[in-house]
């Protein structure tokens, strides 16, 4: 269950109300007359099924009221009532396949907007996979997937490219690859800095590592792996699991074959250098056609799941 508090002004509360009882899967409304003050109007609060929250709230922005009022959304974890049982049951399909579209939105933007801190995570995983690299060490390599933010900006292109939105297309793009850029940067830097006090050497680089060379050696199981990741990844933003979402991150060598590609520069082998930026672009490009796919995919079946509801 979803719980939505709402300010509306009042020549809109009573459009705001019968929306909310006419819109299968609510309950518990509660409407306090007055009692908002910044923005001066009403406050309005129900719970909503999971599954009938899209509809819901696209239908409050229909009322504007997300730029004449407010519209807050917050998850119930736990909810003892048999209204909000029997709401579950009226609303069509399953929550846990319910897509918050403007959710999804507000997620991407905020997880694929270039700050410092993201800048900063994805330049110290790829510091740390650089010398899981170096040492031929899977767990530092696996540590540093886990550590990358990049999935969010790659979902924010997809969620773009679903929802036709250039801006958070070029945003999203933009931290992906000023992200890189100086994560990769950075790890040349610090490559040199290791080497310099011998903790990194040419000799590391160059040895058979067994267990990391597949880093710069990209083939048709990369690929394969970025797909399914990439269907994994938006699964867990949109679903309520979105706690899969680590799972996702370990599972893709964007990051290690970002920070193979920066210490192989640093030391001339541009053999290495190229098949690690091989398989970077072709994981990001699996990630971001998977995920777009299983967006597309979801709109689609969650329209026809409403399509029947209404027809019966």
């Amino acid at each position: 269950m979803l719980h939505l508090r709402l300010i509306t002004p009042a020549d809109r509360t009573n459009d705001v109300v019968r929306l909310i009882e006419k819109t299968v899967g609510t309950t518990h409304l509660v409407v306090l007359p007055g009692a908002a003050r910044n923005p001066a109007g009403d406050v309005v609060m129900c719970d909503v099924a999971r599954e009938a929250g899209d509809e819901l709230i696209g239908g409050l922005r229909a009322l504007d009221l997300d730029t004449t009022g407010s519209i807050a959304v917050e998850n119930i974890d736990l909810s003892l009532s048999k209204r909000a049982d029997k709401a579950e049951e009226e609303a069509p399909g399953e929550g846990a396949d319910a897509v918050l579209w403007e959710h999804l939105a507000d997620a991407t933007h905020e997880e694929s907007t270039l700050s410092i801190t993201y800048v900063a995570f994805i330049t110290l995983a790829t510091m740390i996979a650089a010398c899981g690299v170096v040492l031929d060490n899977a767990i530092l390599i696996v540590g540093a997937m886990a550590v990358g933010p990049e999935f969010g900006p790659l979902a924010g292109v997809s969620t773009a490219l679903v929802q036709r939105h250039p801006r958070l297309a070029a945003r999203s793009l933009t931290a992906l690859l000023v992200g890189f850029a100086v994560a990769m940067a950075a790890t040349v830097g610090f490559t040199y800095f290791m080497d310099t006090v011998d903790l990194f050497s040419r000799v590391q680089l160059d040895a058979e590592r067994p267990n990391t060379n597949f880093i710069y050696q990209p083939d048709a199981f990369s690929f394969v792996v970025a797909v399914l990741a990439g269907i994994a990844g938006m699964l867990s933003l949109t679903s309520a699991k979105s706690g899969l979402l680590v799972g996702v991150a370990i599972s893709v060598t964007t990051v290690p074959a970002a920070s193979n590609a920066a210490v192989a520069f640093a030391y001339g082998e541009y053999g290495q250098a190229w098949g690690s930026t091989a398989q970077l672009l072709l994981n990001l490009l699996g990630i971001v056609l998977a995920a777009t796919l299983t967006l597309l995919a979801q709109k689609w079946l969650w329209t026809r799941q409403r399509q029947k509801s209404e027809a019966r």
